[in-house]
């Protein structure tokens, strides 16, 4: 039996010291973004949001030395380098663009979805590219832990040919209050985590089939509630993505087990796991090979959550791809094939058929 590979289930910080300046002071900035950034030790100089106040209460509280009047003020600080969006896909593009204009500014980690539509997106990746600037989409499910231990494991050929994958969720989202403003629900906003961390697994796939019914629980108009989609990819692996937004009822006296769980079939072997969000408990991972285990189950270790400790790989690498000028791992030409891979998705259930990605242009 080979010995089994040493994981990394949370990334080394290769380069850190340029100072960020955030935008946005709701839950992604103030219980992720910054919580990640000040155990990790990186710079945060400066807050803006669109309530002064609220960029004030999480300055006090993450002892973030400037708060700006306006998002574009802090923008235009000629102190920052990179800016870090936390803001709606609506507002977000002329805040990247702002950003783009701006010569101290070396980078830009946006939000996905990067923008309300894949046409927006590739404008902002061609324009991103036209100033030289980078500019990183926040596809934090790529740094959660069992998300990166089963990559390693993948490449590591111990589950030999990848057959099948599913990412199984049943789980109630908290649907920011912008998203009632907005037709696309569930693949923009919830979806968008489990298909592009299989194309961070498997590659590039070729086709899409989506369905979907409304959402019991949600009270605003939305095109997709809960969704299941089945993806295809070249090498001839078949998985599953399925959202359960509704997942049962929530009241009072009812014991509810929502949950995200996931699994992985190869010739030599199974992975299989669950991911800490929503419960607020590390993600796990669980695996058996009869090329490296023995076929026995190995279930590797660690205390770190998807919540908030991805975040500290999103900001390293982008600091990291300032310093070195290679590419950054969350590339935004990489975020537009994952905002192809959604507008398939929707497609699909327009048309009620499957939808090949070469329908979809991203050129």
């Amino acid at each position: 039996m080979a010995k089994a590979p040493k994981f990394e289930p949370d990334v080394k910080v290769r380069t850190k010291g340029y100072k960020i300046g955030c935008i946005g002071a709701g839950m992604i900035m103030a219980e992720c973004h910054l919580a990640a950034y000040k155990q990790a030790g990186f710079q945060v100089a400066a807050i803006a949001s669109r309530t002064k106040a609220n960029a004030e209460k999480v300055a006090k509280r993450w002892g973030i030395p400037k708060v700006h009047e306006t998002p574009e003020e802090l923008i235009e600080d000629p102190s920052i380098e990179i800016v870090d969006l936390a803001f709606p896909p609506d507002q977000q593009p002329a805040l990247i663009r702002h950003a783009l204009k701006q010569e101290h500014v070396k980078a830009i980690l946006a939000q996905k979805p990067l923008a309300l539509s894949l046409k927006e997106a590739v404008k902002l990746r061609d324009q991103a590219e036209k100033a030289g600037k980078i500019l990183s989409v926040n596809q934090n499910m790529r740094y959660d832990q069992s998300m990166r231990v089963l990559k390693q494991i993948i490449d590591s050929g111990a589950l030999g040919d990848i057959v099948f994958a599913e990412i199984d969720m049943h789980a109630i989202p908290h649907w920011q209050t912008f998203l009632e403003d907005y037709d696309r629900l569930t693949l923009s906003n919830m979806a968008v985590h489990h298909l592009d961390v299989l194309r961070f697994l498997f590659g590039d796939p070729t086709e899409i089939t989506t369905l979907t019914r409304k959402d019991p629980r949600t009270k605003f108009d939305h095109s997709d509630g809960i969704t299941v989609s089945t993806i295809k990819f070249p090498s001839g692996v078949m998985a599953v993505s399925l959202e359960d937004v509704w997942s049962g009822p929530r009241e009072k006296g009812y014991k509810d087990d929502q949950h995200i769980s996931w699994r992985v079939d190869g010739t030599f072997g199974v992975a299989k796991g669950t991911i800490g969000w929503p419960t607020g408990v590390a993600s796990t991972l669980t695996y058996a090979s009869t090329s490296t285990t023995g076929g026995k189950w190995v279930t590797p270790k660690w205390e770190t959550m998807w919540f908030p400790h991805a975040f500290i790989g999103v900001m390293e690498q982008l600091q990291h791809a300032v310093k070195t000028g290679e590419p950054p791992a969350l590339s935004v030409a990489d975020n537009v094939k994952t905002m192809a891979l959604v507008e398939a998705g929707y497609r699909s259930i327009a048309k009620g058929r499957t939808v090949k990605l070469s329908e979809i242009p991203i050129n």
